[in-house]
């Protein structure tokens, strides 16, 4: 059970993760054309941070397990 619950966790980490990465995308389009509000530029910030937070969150914890 707790392996499967492991394996959930992970497959919704990479869901999330490639959900930002599609919106970070977008909303950077959109800031190319100058139709973000305040609030989008706002998300657009976040979202860039959570990204680099997670990737490098999971680095250091995949770093960790290996040694």
């Amino acid at each position: 059970m707790l392996a499967l619950l492991s394996n959930l966790f992970e497959l919704s980490g990479a869901v999330l993760l490639f959900c930002s990465l599609y919106f970070y995308r977008k909303f950077k389009k959109m800031k190319r054309k100058g139709e973000l509000s305040a609030f989008e530029v706002t998300v657009l910030y976040i979202t860039r941070a959570a990204i680099f937070l997670c990737a490098g969150s999971y680095l250091l914890l995949f770093l960790d397990r290996t040694y």
